[in-house]
């Protein structure tokens, strides 16, 4: 079952509750699950077969288009338990997008299928802090915000943090936390006259000396063009780069479910 609230003007709550939620277990940091939506003038998404593991996966690329749910991945942003419910937060564009539709009408009562980890590790979470790393950078667009709020929730107190998101406008910067200690957040404006885009504003950036760990997401092209610039051009062990396209420009995770099985593992 769902609730949904606005925390800014482009980001969605969504707060997903049941009793299916009983044995959900939040990795933290950047912990990712898939949802399946319904598809329009549907009341709740058709559920695809296999219990082996990923067996609902495979059943969903086989299911007929015209029934198959919508797929997405989306960032844990909380879990509570007494009730047990998960919040996840989704930026809104408008009608751009199924998910974007979604989050903007869904109401309390709606149903969606949650596709995430039911014991300890079992994959979803990316951030692995090294020991020794004297700062962290974390870089990305919209998409990658719930994810960057999570990271910053659980860093040690004090460690050093360079943030680099690129939004729409000033009214997307309440999203992130402005009171911890040791952390710089660098807004850009998407558009806006003499700000740069996200890979150009890190590459002229003043980053500190010591040991790094980089967490780079969001648009697959930009998130190569910023891996490609931090382990060539400022020489980053590429251990201590952890990098993920979110998304494609031109391209959803639904379209892959047309692709050969092997295109799932770029």
């Amino acid at each position: 079952m769902v609730r949904a609230d606005r925390v800014t003007p482009h980001m969605a709550r969504i707060t997903l509750g049941g009793p299916a939620l009983v044995g959900f277990v939040n990795g933290g940091l950047d912990q990712r699950i898939k949802l399946l939506l319904p598809l329009p003038g549907q009341t709740e998404p058709v559920a695809p077969e296999g219990e082996e593991e990923f067996g609902w996966y495979q059943s969903w690329r086989a299911m007929d288009p015209a029934v198959r749910p919508v797929l997405r991945t989306y960032t844990v942003r909380a879990q509570r338990h007494d009730p047990d419910e998960v919040d996840i937060d989704i930026a809104v564009h408008g009608d751009h997008g199924p998910g974007s539709r979604w989050a903007m009408t869904a109401a309390p009562g709606d149903r969606v299928i949650v596709c995430g980890p039911a014991i300890e590790e079992a994959g979803g979470v990316e951030f692995r802090l090294p020991d020794g790393a004297d700062w962290v950078l974390l870089a990305g667009d919209e998409s990658t915000l719930p994810a960057v709020a999570a990271i910053l929730d659980e860093l040690p107190p004090g460690l050093p943090v360079k943030v680099f998101a690129e939004v729409e406008g000033p009214r997307e910067h309440a999203y992130l936390p402005a009171g911890r200690p040791g952390t710089e957040i660098t807004w850009l404006h998407r558009g806006a006259p003499g700000v740069p885009a996200l890979p150009e504003a890190v590459r002229a950036a003043a980053l500190p000396d010591g040991a790094p760990y980089a967490w780079i997401a969001g648009e697959a092209a930009t998130v190569r063009e910023l891996r490609r610039h931090l382990v060539g051009e400022r020489c980053y062990d590429r251990r201590a780069v952890c990098f993920m396209g979110y998304w494609r420009l031109g391209r959803t995770e639904d379209q892959r479910a047309e692709e050969p099985v092997e295109a799932d593992a770029d």
